[in-house]
């Protein structure tokens, strides 16, 4: 992989930049501290701004690593941030990534949360030189899984009560793509 760090990226709607200090109001209003955005994710709703501040200074304290990505997502039409998504896990030997995003509730069912994996995949792909990305969730969120299956993922297949988040032990659904596989898309 020719890793590039997290790169500011855009789609007709969208704008994947890295985090700065000024979104910290946007995160909490719109996102972390909201109990029905964090029910299926594996950390808690942040009780404070105070919390939101130290965590968003320790994300844009990591940007200098050329194998951290890790974009909020700005709506275009009102500069806002509304969510973020992110590549949790990076594994070299065999050029795979997993992604993870995460939406303010308001911006859910509009295709948003697709238009910024569809461009996260797109960069992976073309520019990052990954051959697998995967994405998992909660089988009780079937959203997040028709979020996946529209940016092309194929389902491998269900870890049973695999995981642990807000709702207590779960089944992980997981989700991929190949190189190869997006590439017969784009013909």
């Amino acid at each position: 992989m020719n890793h590039k760090g997290t790169k500011k990226l855009e789609t007709n709607r969208l704008i994947l930049r890295k985090y700065e200090s000024k979104d910290v109001e946007d995160m909490f209003h719109n996102w972390v501290n909201d109990s029905e955005v964090m029910k299926y994710l594996t950390w808690k709703a942040h009780g404070s701004i105070e919390v939101t501040r130290e965590i968003n200074l320790l994300d844009i304290s990591k940007y200098d690593c050329l194998d951290y990505y890790k974009w909020v997502i700005i709506l275009k039409s009102s500069k806002e941030a509304i969510g973020g998504i992110n590549v949790a896990k990076v594994d070299e030997s065999c050029s795979s990534v997993e992604v993870a995003y995460r939406l303010g509730k308001a911006w859910w069912n509009k295709g948003i949360a697709s238009e910024a994996l569809s461009r996260v995949i797109e960069f992976l792909f073309e520019e990052v030189g990954v051959n697998r990305i995967a994405a998992m969730h909660d089988t009780n969120n079937a959203s997040s899984g028709l979020v996946m299956k529209k940016c092309g993922m194929s389902y491998e297949g269900t870890l049973r009560q695999a995981g642990l988040n807000n709702q207590g032990i779960y089944d992980i659904a997981c989700y991929s793509i190949l190189y190869d596989e997006y590439i017969k898309m784009l013909s």
